[in-house]
């Protein structure tokens, strides 16, 4: 099941640089491992925002939630989904 999501982060003010940093790492890392098994197909970097639009490959939207909760940043990010089908006009046979 292919989804598109759209992710905003918004990490608090407050939080020291350091631990801010660290928690980027660790998401960098996850993010890296799961583009690395096809689950994560795409991330786009949303220009002048703290966001992206990423491309999931994944079995179930259960999958997927396990996914987003997973993510070191993801108490600090608003998450919109959108689930995407093939569309009869499209002239490919693939999702490439």
């Amino acid at each position: 099941m292919l989804f598109q999501v759209r992710m905003d982060v918004n990490i608090p003010l407050d939080m020291p640089v350091e631990k801010a940093n660290e928690i980027k790492a660790v998401e960098k890392a996850y993010s890296q491992e799961l583009q690395a098994k096809g689950t994560w197909r795409h991330i786009w970097r949303i220009t002048g925002q703290y966001s992206n639009i990423s491309i999931f490959d994944v079995e179930s939207n259960e999958d997927l939630h396990n996914i987003l909760q997973g993510l070191p940043l993801y108490p600090y990010m608003n998450i919109e989904v959108m689930a995407l089908n093939r569309h009869p006009s499209s002239i490919r046979d693939n999702d490439s």
